[in-house]
């Protein structure tokens, strides 16, 4: 993310487009099909070539991770593209090297490992929210680096997405979850403490990539007010940013079915779910 480090901090998302130039969800589905479809070739693609891929997703609150990376598995194998969500670190965790828990968690061969969520949060919620000293954080900012150049010296292709969204639209976004039951559950209370700490989180942004934006390991920012356009952006970004190539298949033919043999359905009783609908 060499050319442009600043992120619009009143909005965060395209200046050009509003609430009528969203994208249409026809337009958004039609689209997604065509990536999705891109998606499935770089999975066998992945598995053919042995490739280890890791993908990170930060960015604030309510900015869209969770839908985005629910966008790119929704149409491919969880065992190769396994999502990564770590809870709060245990009291063992906590002694432990700060990158130690995650590193576990980076790919094999023919894997797509998505962090939602990341070794970041040193450099994010911990530093803001006072989980960690600032010069735990300073230190947090200086290795990582180092690390990151490890885990690509190993084999592993690394892509790291940040997810900018405007005060406006997160309020409009936590809000909704507060009155959605399905989407309650999103929000946390650490959520809520974050909130008013929007200059904080701007800060840490700043430094975060300003100590590990590197040629190595860029940072990459999509501007997601519009959810639509930025999954698109970004899984279309992900895809030119791996050389995959379609991998030849077998023509597939079902074989015919087996005759009955002798067999007769069962006469037991079967519990059958109400058919409510």
């Amino acid at each position: 993310m060499k050319e442009d480090k600043g992120v619009d901090e009143s909005r965060g998302a395209r200046e050009d487009v509003g609430v009528h130039d969203r994208l249409s969800r026809k337009q958004y589905e039609k689209e997604l099909a065509r990536l999705h479809v891109e998606l499935v070739k770089l999975q066998e693609w992945a598995v053919h070539a042995g490739a280890k891929i890791c993908i990170v997703f930060e960015g604030r609150d309510g900015a869209g991770k969770g839908g985005t990376i629910k966008a790119i598995t929704e149409r491919v194998s969880p065992r190769i593209f396994r999502v990564v969500a770590l809870p709060a670190p245990t009291e063992r965790e906590k002694t432990q090297m700060y990158v130690q828990r995650y590193l576990p968690h980076l790919p094999a061969a023919g894997e797509v490992t998505l962090f939602d969520r990341s070794w970041y949060n040193r450099a994010g919620v911990e530093r803001v929210m006072g989980f960690c000293t600032d010069e735990q954080a300073a230190t947090f900012l200086k290795g990582v680096p180092l690390v990151e150049r490890a885990i690509i010296d190993s084999g592993i292709i690394l892509l790291k997405y940040w997810l900018e969204v405007g005060q406006e639209e997160q309020t409009r976004r936590l809000r909704e979850r507060i009155h959605d039951q399905r989407k309650i559950w999103k929000l946390s209370p650490m959520d809520l403490r974050s909130y008013s700490r929007w200059y904080d989180y701007s800060r840490a942004r700043d430094d975060m990539f300003a100590a590990t934006d590197t040629d190595h390991a860029p940072w990459y920012v999509v501007r997601s007010d519009d959810k639509r356009r930025a999954r698109l952006n970004l899984i279309s970004h992900l895809l030119t940013s791996i050389p995959y190539k379609a991998v030849p298949r077998e023509k597939v033919k079902l074989p015919k079915r087996q005759k009955p043999g002798g067999y007769r359905e069962s006469d037991r009783p079967v519990r059958y779910v109400p058919e409510r609908f």
